[in-house]
């Protein structure tokens, strides 16, 4: 809960921060997996930047996030209704070609990421497509009032194990963000077995 207090009391700050970052290469490895006008959740969309995005080139989008605040603000971005909604009460199942969680997964501790890296494989229909960034490096810890995890390549298996999910491709990269240059971030795109259980 300290992380959302976070977000609940700093929302403007931080989707002033975060809303003109050009996020333009990962857009194009993710959709390059995805059929023209499909499904995507943005899930913990933030300030509502990718949502558009993808709205923009004809997708229909979900966008949700766990932080009332935020979703206000967002949802004055994008123009449309943004659901307020923790991980853990991931409700779908098989409703989208692609889930996109850009920085967003990274608040959930190792202890509970299997249960809601499941929430989140379920909720991808069969052959679709999951985008996800982490920061980059070994273990666990709050910095400041927020909780983040930390991955690298090596974490990606044990990441994916019993979720029906195959990682595609994996990429580190810079942060976007032009006063955040130092830190890297672990993107992946894994793809959902039609063999998985919906």
């Amino acid at each position: 809960m300290k992380t959302l207090d976070y977000y609940n009391e700093n929302a403007e700050a931080f989707v002033q921060g975060t809303l003109n970052a050009d996020m333009s290469e990962h857009y194009q490895r993710f959709l390059a997996c995805l059929p023209p006008r499909s499904s995507i959740l943005d899930l913990g969309c933030g300030s509502g930047r990718d949502t558009l995005y993808f709205l923009s080139q004809g997708y229909a989008v979900e966008a949700t996030d766990g932080s009332e605040e935020v979703c206000k603000l967002a949802e004055n971005n994008i123009g449309k209704h943004v659901r307020c909604l923790r991980f853990e009460d991931l409700d779908y199942q098989s409703a989208f070609d692609g889930v996109w969680a850009c920085a967003s997964l990274l608040h959930v501790s190792k202890a509970d990421m299997p249960s809601i890296m499941q929430l989140v494989s379920r909720a991808i229909k069969a052959n679709g497509v999951l985008y996800a960034s982490f920061k980059y490096g070994v273990g666990e810890a709050y910095r400041g009032d927020r909780f983040f995890n930390y991955y690298t390549e090596d974490d990606i298996a044990v990441l994916l194990k019993d979720t029906g999910l195959q990682c595609k491709e994996y990429w580190v990269s810079e942060d976007v963000r032009q006063d955040r240059k130092d830190e890297r971030w672990l993107n992946l795109i894994a793809v959902k077995e039609s063999s998985a259980q919906e």
